[in-house]
């Protein structure tokens, strides 16, 4: 029995742990389980791959890539990185892709990942064609949109299967480098103001907020746009590899790093340092594709800066503004340092009834555990969420309330009917899904 945890380091449970090194392997697992779910590299931050007492199944061994084109096939163990060094040098990028490139195809089916081109490109499983999954019996079946399952599985967090390929539909880029607009805003206001310009001509969108600032500075923030670049946009020396992709030596994080080394000090250090960095008015650059979509992905492990205690991502996605700026006025003055903060702007909700993203802005905030009395200002906030209409993201989530998950979810019917005739004895089982009542 292994010990795991999510990307946030909290709610550990023991499991059995099988890697998978075909389909076939898989199903014998899944046929002589009492209980199982899947996990690729355990980027979600919650419990959602975990499976206290029962079986985890480990999905790397499932890691065949086709031949780079318009549509790729993918085995559900494969990592967007791994994707991403065949298909780039070819002139292919993913359609969508979160803030790391270290997600599996099957993770990013099962908790229906966005990017910064929510806006213009909705969701990952708006983009796969099709894809295969083992159900709870073991048998193997391939799943088109045409299938509700399809819809079910989106977002599903794996309680419907598990994803053994899929079909990607890809984007042609005309290089391997991003065009990118960097600018300052000095509040909230302006922020907003300057998104919804955006987005009207941006491709990709995203905006780093000081969670720290208060009063006429409350919201300020780094708004970053980005679009791929053509020949005429890189150097004599980049044109001369136009494709050229290598995202380079990641750099370790010890285990060893103190509870109190993220406070509200070095935070307000260096968010201080971030947004002056950042111009004041708009300013053009020419960045690899690691580093404007995976910044973060350059530090191995970089959860351990949390220390032994980890941290948590709450993450929400509402119409009413106002709902943001609660939330930021609340986690300001309790002082969280929370060094990674985000604000994007969603397009509509597609068919699945458990996919996150609905018409509004997201926020997503990484907060340490230690911070006094986080539990009761969480509640509080979602409290508010599910009053503005809005929810919370399933793949982040590690503490919210049950009561509130057909609220936020209100097609979760939806999805329990599909379940229940893919796996009427909820073999597919996970921390997750028996903490929420899923």
């Amino acid at each position: 029995m292994t010990l795991l945890t999510g990307w946030g380091r909290t709610s550990p449970s023991r499991a059995d742990v099988i890697t998978a090194g075909s389909a076939g392997q898989a199903a014998q697992v899944i046929a002589t389980s009492d209980s199982v779910i899947a996990r690729g590299l355990g980027r979600s931050y919650g419990d959602p791959s975990q499976n206290s007492g029962g079986t985890v199944l480990e999905s790397r061994g499932l890691d065949r890539i086709g031949e780079p084109g318009p549509v790729m096939e993918v085995g559900g163990g494969v990592s967007i990185d791994e994707l991403l060094r065949v298909s780039v040098p070819a002139g292919w990028f993913v359609p969508v892709t979160p803030g790391t490139r270290f997600v599996t195809m099957g993770g990013a089916f099962g908790a229906d990942i966005h990017g910064k081109n929510h806006h213009r490109e909705g969701t990952f499983s708006r983009h796969v064609q099709d894809f295969t999954m083992l159900l709870a019996d073991g048998s193997e079946v391939t799943v088109t949109p045409a299938d509700p399952l399809f819809h079910a599985t989106a977002g599903g967090m794996g309680l419907t299967g598990m994803i053994t390929s899929l079909r990607l539909r890809m984007k042609p880029i005309p290089t391997s480098r991003m065009r990118v607009t960097t600018t300052r805003t000095n509040d909230l206001d302006s922020l907003m103001a300057a998104m919804v310009e955006a987005d009207e001509t941006a491709t990709y969108s995203v905006a780093w907020v000081d969670t720290l600032a208060q009063g006429k500075h409350l919201g300020r923030a780094v708004l970053t746009t980005g679009e791929h670049a053509g020949l005429d946009d890189l150097s004599d020396k980049q044109r001369r590899d136009p494709f050229a992709y290598s995202p380079g030596h990641r750099v370790g994080t010890p285990d060893i790093v103190p509870n109190w080394a993220l406070n509200r000090l070095s935070v307000r250090a260096f968010n201080e340092v971030w947004f002056r960095k950042a111009p004041a008015r708009p300013s053009e650059s020419v960045q690899s594709i690691p580093a404007f979509f995976h910044p973060l992905d350059s530090v191995d492990n970089w959860n351990r800066i949390y220390g032994k205690r980890g941290f948590l991502q709450y993450q929400f996605v509402v119409e009413d503004s106002e709902i943001v700026r609660h939330a930021l006025e609340r986690f300001a003055a309790v002082g969280a340092p929370c060094f990674l903060a985000v604000l994007k702007r969603f397009g509509g909700q597609n068919n699945a009834p458990l996919s996150f993203p609905s018409q509004g802005w997201t926020l997503a905030l990484d907060v340490p555990t230690s911070v006094p009395g986080l539990g009761q200002l969480l509640d509080s906030l979602d409290d508010e969420v599910v009053a503005a209409g809005g929810r919370l993201y399933l793949a982040k989530d590690s503490r919210m309330r049950p009561e509130h998950v057909p609220v936020m979810y209100p097609r979760l019917p939806e999805f329990r009917q599909v379940r229940h005739e893919v796996d009427p004895q909820r073999r597919w089982r996970s921390d997750l899904s028996e903490r929420l009542g899923l």
